[in-house]
């Protein structure tokens, strides 16, 4: 339906003195400190797990070589959405409007509900890693306590009991971090590179990386995290978190967390001859997602 004139009355009459409502400023490109960024031409994209080798073996003398086999694991696949949004303006509106141009305003209007779009799908993410209806390519929740693993057994991106965000919560988790295999049981080099919070907890996070001592406590001693280098990225605030008390730790692991971008987001207008209505559309197609679950370790909070 078009945007009539009985829906602006007030932009059409002598004496208004402002319009207000629709400018605000936004947090934009919160995705980009979670994300990786890469093009795709296709509907959707696929990235496969390969599983290498295992330990070696023992030889004994004069006894033939063991032989180990690769395979492939799991896939994980990133169906692009489309995103898209129009509005009309009858053309008596576009006439008799007095103060400004219409289109202009409202366009603006339009690239503000496709950006906020983008960032609710991104954090979603991670608002949906505990729940087990939103599975990765193993098979399960992004954040979960049973990884499978493809030589058998499983892997822990999670702690054992869930813990709010503080000093102790936070080494456990870079000690686990650093503890991860991969899946034939071998012991990988990860470490944190950056703490994801939601505003709840900026300020716990803020006193746990930037001061120099131990926080809440009056002991002497030197804030450890600071001061060996971990969480070089430091914190990163996303305001579309909805779990207040949840906190993710991003780690060094590569392939985890991507957003492929398959159309970047286009804007076209155009008049209808019969009606004499201006249409404007915005439109874009992305996808976000992770392949490897190792990028994280998170706690939902106690």
């Amino acid at each position: 339906m078009a945007i009539s004139r009985a829906q602006l009355a007030k932009e059409l009459e002598p004496g208004l003195n402002a319009l207000f409502g629709m400018e605000y400023a936004r947090y934009e490109n919160e995705h980009a400190e979670i994300f990786e960024t890469e093009s795709s031409d296709r509907a959707f994209e696929e990235e496969v797990l390969i599983v290498g080798f295992g330990n070696a073996r023992d030889k004994s003398e004069g006894q033939s070589v063991g032989y180990d086999s690769a395979s492939e694991g799991f896939t994980a696949r990133y169906t692009h959405e489309t995103v898209a949004l129009a509005f009309a303006l009858t053309e008596e509106a576009v006439e008799d409007n007095l103060y400004d141009r219409l289109g202009a305003r409202y366009t603006k209007a339009l690239a503000r509900s496709m950006a906020h779009t983008k960032q609710v799908k991104a954090a979603n993410v991670l608002n949906n890693a505990f729940n087990s209806s939103f599975t990765g390519g193993d098979g399960v929740e992004l954040v979960s306590n049973a990884h499978p693993l493809a030589g058998g057994g499983t892997f822990s991106n999670r702690p054992s009991a869930y813990a709010d965000l503080n000093e102790t919560s936070l080494e456990n988790a870079l000690i686990s971090i650093s503890t991860f295999v991969d899946d034939r049981n071998m012991i990988l080099a990860l470490q944190g590179t950056k703490l994801v919070v939601p505003p709840q907890l900026q300020f716990v996070a803020d006193r746990l990386l930037d001061t120099p001592g131990r926080v809440e406590t009056a002991d002497n001693d030197i804030n450890a995290i600071r001061n060996m280098g971990l969480l070089p990225q430091g914190y990163a605030v996303n305001h579309f978190l909805t779990d207040t008390d949840a906190f993710y730790v991003l780690t060094d692991c590569p392939d985890g967390f991507k957003h492929f971008e398959r159309s970047p987001i286009s804007t076209s207008m155009e008049g209808d001859f019969d009606t004499g209505n201006v249409r404007y559309k915005a439109r874009e197609r992305y996808s976000f997602g992770f392949s490897n679950p190792r990028c994280v370790f998170a706690s939902q909070g106690a």
